[in-house]
């Protein structure tokens, strides 16, 4: 079966943590090694990641400064980890999971995802499901990347700008991959979700990637009717966002490169055109 390791990013997670990690130590398959970034905490998580990683060989801990919260700093420090990999030459891997410092995983959880992924040559990226409701897209945390796919693409880094997340699922389209959630591998978060970012980025990464309209509004009537994903006050904020954003000319809030954007618009109109005719797609 394939091998993995795990990526976890963490701020402040003096009760949460322990938790997060200990699930992935008890992966019925277990990962090569899990690097977590703590990203300045300025509470007890440092004391807590010294005593597990006093009974943990593979556990490395990478520490940042105390710079405040910024959610943008994540993707930054998931290119540390991978960079990490790099200068201490870790064994190399088939695939990375991308984990956070709320998130809890049945002891099957990547034993699940890992064995469809191996036989699916296909699919790049893959995560199990935290709820009810069944998803289509795969989730940020708990999401298994392929690695020889981000190798593909830019030298094996993720793009350090907002909607990253969405960016690397349609950056595997546009390879011609595909990516797929696992409905029953299931996982959990201890903290409620959006308590942070109140979906803003949710919002101004659709106007970076360069989103239809009327694809941004179709979804935001669905979140809103539903309820789901992100509860209706997040649906208006998401919406809100994307209507007033006004990207930067480069750095973490800039726009994606024109051939991506280009992709996502004619995929996007391509999915409306079938939802106009009445043909059933998928999100």
């Amino acid at each position: 079966m394939g091998t993995y390791f795990v990526i976890v990013t963490c701020r402040n997670s003096e009760h949460n943590i322990e938790a997060a990690l200990t699930s992935l130590k008890n992966q019925t398959l277990k990962p090569e090694y899990v690097i977590i970034i703590d990203d300045g905490s300025t509470d007890k998580t440092p004391e807590v990641l010294r005593k597990m990683k006093a009974g943990w060989s593979n556990l490395y801990v990478i520490t940042n400064p105390d710079f405040g919260y910024n959610i943008g700093r994540v993707v930054t420090n998931w290119n540390k980890a991978v960079k990490l990999v790099q200068e201490l030459k870790l064994d190399k891997t088939d695939y990375h999971m991308i984990s956070a410092d709320d998130t809890v995983y049945e002891e099957r959880y990547a034993e699940k995802i890992i064995a469809y992924m191996d036989i699916n040559k296909n699919i790049a990226i893959a995560s199990g499901n935290y709820n009810d409701v069944v998803a289509k897209s795969p989730h940020g945390a708990g999401r298994f990347i392929r690695n020889s796919f981000l190798a593909s693409n830019d030298g094996g880094y993720y793009p350090e700008k907002m909607g990253y997340e969405s960016a690397i699922l349609h950056m595997a389209k546009r390879c011609g991959y595909a990516y797929t959630v696992l409905n029953d591998a299931r996982f959990r978060h201890t903290r409620e979700l959006g308590v942070d970012h109140q979906f803003y980025e949710f919002g101004a990464s659709m106007r970076t990637l360069g989103y239809h309209p009327l694809f941004v509004l179709g979804r935001f009537i669905i979140y809103f009717v539903t309820g789901k994903p992100i509860g209706r006050k997040g649906a208006i904020n998401m919406f809100y966002h994307y209507l007033i954003y006004m990207p930067k000319n480069d750095g973490y809030d800039s726009m994606y490169g024109k051939d991506l954007r280009e992709f996502i618009r004619k995929t996007q109109c391509s999915r409306i055109r079938n939802i106009l005719k009445g043909k059933s797609v998928s999100t």
